[in-house]
């Protein structure tokens, strides 16, 4: 099958790198906003400027969407879909029935495939809540990210005045994962679950005390956690906290027997060097699915619910039975 690349970040990096190790996938080309002479990639696709993505809808089998959530894809999903079989990691989670709804009208009305949402949360952590709750109706989910690094959030502290540079961590709190797996199934308040660490680089002579006050009492950032913030220099930052590593666990703590004395522990954990290019290599299996999709003449939005898990695996449902089931 034939891939496009929209967007050349972190993500569109690490989508290039998954569709190199596709037996089954070329990458026909890489498009951005920039002007297309001044991006080098890994590998012999062309570059071309997202202007140029209208006259290739014949050459394209599915189009990856490599941009953010906050402003990128609730425009270019909806736009791009009405052209080409997409995928997109969208990921505010309160907005997905919207941006669903709007890909699925764009969707049908071309006859393509819209995946949206595919990633690891929400993608494969929702996969397993699935799982977990269907096998355990009486329980209690719970989900823990990191440790790991928050880019929404490193950007939040680096448009304080007098930063320089930064790097967040989102932290589990071991004893609220322990309660949980205890069998517990106790009420977490966000404070509980999650405490947030900072390390950033301060322009020479900023206020650092008035930084670190802007951090902890940041709105729908930092107030409601414990938040510790570290200054260090850049060297150390570069240093120390220049890869972008994440994770976290998907638990479902529930009973089950005729009076529910068998307690029940459903867990499912990621542990990533790299965010975007695990994520991208998610994006990567989304586009097999999409495509198959397209070909069995299906159309619409699709979530990583909706998609039969074989229709992932480069190899066929007769493999996947003899050796995966």
């Amino acid at each position: 099958m034939k891939v496009g690349i929209a967007g050349y970040g972190n993500l569109g990096r690490g989508a290039e790198a998954a569709i190199s190790q596709a037996e089954d996938m070329e990458l026909v080309g890489v498009f951005t906003r920039r002007d297309p002479s001044t991006v080098k990639i890994h590998s012999d696709a062309p570059v071309y400027s997202f202007d140029d993505m209208d006259k290739m809808a014949d050459e394209i089998d599915v189009m990856i969407i490599c941009g953010g959530s906050a402003t990128d894809l609730p425009e270019m999903t909806p736009a791009l879909a009405s052209k080409f079989n997409v995928v997109d990691s969208f990921d505010t989670h309160a907005n997905i029935p919207e941006h669903f709804a709007n890909v699925d009208a764009a969707a049908k009305a071309a006859g393509k495939i819209g995946v949206i949402s595919a990633g690891w949360d929400p993608g494969y952590f929702s996969i397993a809540r699935i799982y977990a709750n269907s096998a355990l109706p009486c329980g209690t989910d719970y989900t823990f990210w990191g440790r790991g690094v928050s880019q929404g959030h490193s950007d939040a502290i680096r448009r304080i005045e007098g930063v320089l540079d930064a790097r967040q961590y989102t932290v589990p709190v071991p004893e609220a994962v322990d309660r949980v797996l205890s069998g517990e199934n106790p009420e977490l308040t966000t404070r509980e679950k999650h405490t947030r660490e900072c390390f950033v680089v301060a322009e020479e002579g900023a206020d650092k005390e008035e930084i670190e006050r802007q951090i902890v009492t940041m709105p729908n950032y930092f107030d409601d956690y414990d938040t510790t913030v570290t200054f260090v220099t850049q060297e150390e930052l570069n240093r120390d906290h220049a890869g972008l590593p994440h994770g976290g666990q998907v638990i479902r703590s529930g009973r089950t027997g005729w009076d529910r004395e068998y307690h029940n522990t459903f867990r499912f954990m990621l542990d990533l060097d790299s965010n975007p290019f695990f994520t991208s290599s998610i994006l990567v299996a989304a586009a097999r699915a999409a495509y198959r999709m397209s070909q069995a003449g299906e159309s619409g939005a699709k979530t990583m619910l909706d998609i039969p898990p074989v229709m992932l695996l480069p190899e066929s449902p007769e493999y996947a039975r003899a050796h995966l089931l």
